[in-house]
């Protein structure tokens, strides 16, 4: 069973959608209403060790990973590229600061609010 949020005419659904394979009909799916729905991402959290950690905004797939482990960035610098609904988003530097950690990699397919990279 997945749990997926969906927004309709404005309002956010918490779904539940279960598998059952291939199966002609459509798959069993309950609907409650959502917190509202945030204008922006809420902030990442900080990491254990006083770093920032850099999330997926939303889920896809990465198309490309721009920084290495200590790398220095400058707030607005492209981190890594996602891709999807078959639109590629890039996913910026919040701050300046230097790359602690890379927890993605080309190809790899991500849910909403995994880790992709940490800032120190």
């Amino acid at each position: 069973m997945k749990q997926l949020k969906v927004t309709v005419n404005g309002i956010a659904y918490d779904v539940c959608v279960e598998e059952v394979g291939e199966v002609a009909s459509a798959p069993a799916v309950t609907a409650a209403p959502a917190a509202p729905a945030a204008s922006a991402p809420a902030p990442a959290a900080p990491a254990a060790a006083g770093g920032e950690v850099i999330s997926a905004p939303m889920p896809g797939t990465i198309l490309s990973v721009n920084v290495t482990v200590g790398q220095a960035v400058k707030k607005g610098d492209v981190l890594c590229v996602l891709e999807a609904m078959k639109m590629e988003n890039e996913i910026y530097a919040p701050r300046d600061g230097e790359v602690a950690s890379v927890t993605t990699t080309k190809g790899e397919a991500v849910e909403s609010g995994k880790a992709l990279v940490t800032l120190k």
